[in-house]
């Protein structure tokens, strides 16, 4: 499933979130809360995000620095959760911390994951990527 769209919830006192009826089925076997890179959190499937994980950690020596770092932040930042029956899930105090969290949230589609943002910062963030959106991709070229 590609997970696509924006939509916009509030956290209710216990710190849970809906996750969008249209996305559950994708979490029918358990959910990874982790960090993203950004400021806001990341919800996985657990294949996706060992996917992803070995993608990049895969490829470097086991040993090196980098990769004890960038396993030690994404492996010690992620949580296995489940979602309740309601089709939610509690977000804990370190993501919420990170993330900038406090009721208002959007949840982003983004394509093998979907992300929680605070709702504000969220605001702010597209803002800022739709004056730089045009000047990121004419950097990339085109790959033909």
């Amino acid at each position: 499933m590609a997970f696509r769209g924006q939509f916009d919830y509030s956290l209710d006192a216990k710190k849970r979130l809906n996750v969008p009826a249209k996305f559950r089925p994708a979490f029918a076997n358990g959910v990874v809360l982790a960090k993203a890179l950004e400021p806001c959190v990341a919800i996985w499937a657990p294949e996706t995000f060992e996917q992803w994980t070995e993608s990049f950690l895969g490829n470097l020596n086991p040993i090196s620095k980098e990769r004890r770092s960038l396993a030690r932040y994404f492996s010690g930042n992620s949580w296995d959760v489940e979602l309740d029956s309601a089709g939610r899930v509690t977000l804990g105090q370190p993501l919420l911390e990170y993330a900038g969290i406090e009721k208002e949230v959007v949840v982003v589609g983004n394509l093998d994951h979907i992300e929680v943002w605070d709702r504000a910062r969220w605001q702010t963030d597209q803002k800022e990527l739709d004056s730089e959106i045009v000047q990121i991709a004419e950097s990339l070229g085109h790959p033909s």
